[in-house]
């Protein structure tokens, strides 16, 4: 049974993608070593638990079946295998059910529902009381995992420490190997230095507006054809002080990857193990962030978020970060009936634009919106036009969020800097898929007391996450030096 058992679950490793270079899909020798003893340390821990050997196998192979099944769809949809901190969303998943449950339909939840009920009762069913084969469970528990944890303590994986990349890493070692030898590296990154710039001090009296706006792409980067207007975009980009591509780190997810570059400027370079979820140990790391880059005894800082903040922990992170005050999906009304599901795009500018109104003080507004976040129905007949498409309508939602924005910055009477930018794409079978290209566009843009604005649009330059959050620094850098008054 040992021996089949083994078969199955590198039969189902090999199978997970990206697929791997050996024949037969072989993977390496140091990653098949760690899938047994992995898989050895589960079926001890199930012989323990249920003293029968038949159910505890099927148990470790229904397991490897599962995680190669997720992993593969994963990859479809976001072009991205299983990583180690997907895991630490299982908790969300419990804490904020209706954000996970709304996603599905009635007949999806009875499946899962049906079939946690099928799996409690084939444990308890199939269980003996039997001492012996517990006995011998433990023992192979306690060996397999001794030999799992020797084997992710060696100096070979130093590579895969330095520079993950799950694609590289699954393909050469198995998911399994990948996803165990990144979580224990993970948890032994030492912590970097704290951030000791100079705080910036306000010139005059400013406003910073930074919209970090859910599913924002440009429909030239998605389309074939053309005629698909968006005036805000293009207005922003003819008065930008800088404009380009984002070149952000996901597809069709992980907003925290690109929420944290811009809000902490620390790249993937620097981040290493901790860039698959950095807001897990954003906490640690709260000296780089764009808050605490600021004079805190001049400047007011709020962070926008139309969602439950206990979502990725941002009810704490938040003012750990520096804000001084959170708002979040409490003050605002629930979308109008028609509206969709989240709160809309023109909800959020209301509050910004009143924010930024009766701020008595300098002030940094960082808003992250959410009416444009999926699931999107896929247009059926070819007679469709793209633009009556869920996702495009509310493109235009976020586009008109921009132009009205950008009015406002330019009416204030207050020096502003007005910063937007898409989190990343969406993931829109045959319309939006993972592939090369997975930038979103972004608009740095400043406009001066008399609402003259700083910059002609001239300049374009694609950065990442980490380098546009430097960026919006050296624009506030320059107004304390007078830089760009004229």
């Amino acid at each position: 049974m040992g021996a089949a058992l083994a078969v199955f679950v590198m039969l189902a490793d090999a199978l997970c993608r990206p697929r791997a270079a050996l024949p037969a899909g072989l993977r390496s020798a140091r990653g098949t070593a760690v899938l047994l003893a992995a898989a050895g340390a589960l079926f001890g821990a199930a012989l323990a638990a249920t003293g029968a050997l038949v159910t505890s196998a099927a148990l470790v192979a229904a397991v490897a079946a599962l995680m190669a099944l997720v992993s593969n769809i994963k990859n479809r949809v976001l072009g991205e295998p299983l990583v180690f901190s997907d895991f630490a969303l299982v908790a969300a998943v419990f804490q904020l059910p209706h954000f996970y449950v709304s996603a599905l339909r009635a007949w999806q939840i009875a499946l899962i529902l049906a079939g946690a009920a099928a799996l409690a009762a084939v444990l308890v069913v199939f269980s003996s009381a039997a001492l012996a084969p517990r006995a011998l469970g433990l023992g192979i528990m306690l060996a397999s995992s001794g030999a799992l944890a020797l084997l992710l303590r060696s100096s070979a994986w130093a590579l895969l420490h330095r520079e993950p990349d799950i694609a590289r890493d699954v393909r050469v070692h198995g998911l399994a190997a990948a996803l165990l030898v990144h979580w224990s590296g993970w948890r032994r990154q030492p912590d970097s230095l704290p951030c000791r710039t100079e705080p910036i001090a306000p010139t005059g009296d400013p406003v910073v507006i930074i919209v970090q706006c859910e599913s924002f792409t440009d429909p030239a980067d998605l389309l074939a054809e053309g005629g698909f207007v968006m005036p805000g975009l293009a207005t922003a980009r003819a008065l930008a002080q800088q404009s380009g591509r984002l070149l952000v780190p996901g597809f069709g997810a992980y907003t925290m990857r690109t929420e944290y570059g811009v809000l902490f400027g620390r790249s993937e370079q620097e981040l290493g193990l901790r860039k698959f979820d950095p807001f897990l140990t954003a906490h640690r790391e709260t000296s780089f962030s764009l808050p605490n880059q600021l004079c805190r005894k001049a400047w007011t800082s709020l962070f926008v978020h139309p969602h439950d903040l206990r979502f990725y922990g941002r009810d704490r992170l938040m003012s750990e970060a520096g804000f001084d005050r959170l708002i979040g999906e409490d003050a605002f009304a629930p979308p109008p009936s028609g509206a969709g599901r989240y709160v809309t795009d023109a909800a959020v500018a209301d509050v910004i634009i009143e924010l930024a109104r009766s701020a008595a003080a300098p002030t940094l507004i960082y808003a992250v919106t959410i009416e444009n976040h999926g699931p999107w129905p896929v247009p059926k007949g070819a007679a469709q036009s793209p633009a009556e498409a869920p996702y495009w309508r509310l493109l235009q939602h976020s586009d008109a969020m921009l132009e009205r924005l950008i009015i406002f910055a330019r009416t204030l009477g207050r020096p502003v800097t007005l910063c937007f930018f898409g989190d990343h794409r969406p993931s829109i079978p045959t319309v939006s898929e993972p592939g090369a290209a997975r930038h979103t566009p972004y608009v740095l843009m400043r406009f001066g007391a008399d609402g003259t604005p700083l910059g002609d649009g001239s300049r374009e330059v694609d950065m990442t996450p980490a380098q546009l959050h430097h960026a919006i620094l050296a624009a506030l850098r320059a107004d304390t030096s007078g830089a760009g008054q004229d």
